[in-house]
C-alpha cells in the first residue's frame, strides 16, 4: 500500500469511527488529516483533500477547535490560516473526555437528579420510578467521577511522575 492510499484509508476509517462514537464524520476526517500530518495544514488543503466545502471545513474546524483538539497557527508572510491536531494522545485522551463529560454527562446527572427527586408516595410504580432513576443517576455519578479521577492525573504531578516511572 503507497503513503497516499494509507493515509486515505485511515482518514476515511477514522471518520466512519467518528460517526460511531456520535460525532460529525467530516469533523472527524478533518481531525484525523491534522492528525497525521507533519506541517500544519490549511483550509483550502483540507477542503482539497476532504473534497468538502469552504463552510463545512470552517464549521468542523470551529467546532475541534472549542473542543480544545486542534489548534489555529499563523505563518509568517501568510495570509491563509493553518490549522494542527494535538499530538500527544494522552492529552487527546484527556481532552475529549473532559468535554463529552461537559457536554454529555453532566447535563445528564442533572435531568437524573432532578426526575429522582419527585415525591412518590402514591403507587408502586412512582416509587419504581424514583428507586429507578437514583440508582442510574448514582451510577452515572460514581463513572463520572471516575472519569474525573483518571483525567486529573496529567495535573497532578506526582501520578505523572508514577506514570513516567511506569513506562
Amino acid at each position: 500500500m503507497e503513503f497516499k492510499e494509507a493515509k486515505n484509508k485511515f482518514v476515511q476509517t477514522w471518520g466512519a469511527l467518528g460517526s460511531q462514537w456520535g460525532i460529525n464524520k467530516t469533523m472527524a476526517q478533518i481531525h484525523a488529516l491534522l492528525m497525521v500530518s507533519s506541517e500544519p495544514v490549511s483550509m483550502e488543503d483540507i477542503m482539497e483533500e476532504l473534497q468538502i466545502s469552504r463552510g463545512n471545513a470552517s464549521m468542523n474546524l470551529r467546532a475541534l477547535m472549542d473542543w480544545g483538539i486542534v489548534y489555529k497557527e499563523y505563518k509568517a508572510g501568510e495570509r491563509r490560516e493553518f490549522f494542527t491536531a494535538e499530538k500527544d494522545l494522552d492529552e487527546l485522551a484527556v481532552k475529549i473526555s473532559r468535554e463529552r463529560s461537559k457536554r454529555e454527562i453532566k447535563p445528564a446527572l442533572k435531568v437524573l437528579k432532578e426526575v429522582s427527586s419527585i415525591e412518590a408516595n402514591a403507587t408502586a410504580e412512582e416509587k419504581h420510578f424514583v428507586e429507578q432513576t437514583t440508582k442510574l443517576y448514582d451510577f452515572v455519578l460514581k463513572a463520572d467521577n471516575v472519569l474525573d479521577k483518571i483525567t486529573e492525573y496529567k495535573d497532578n504531578w506526582l501520578t505523572k511522575l508514577v506514570i513516567k516511572i511506569m513506562k
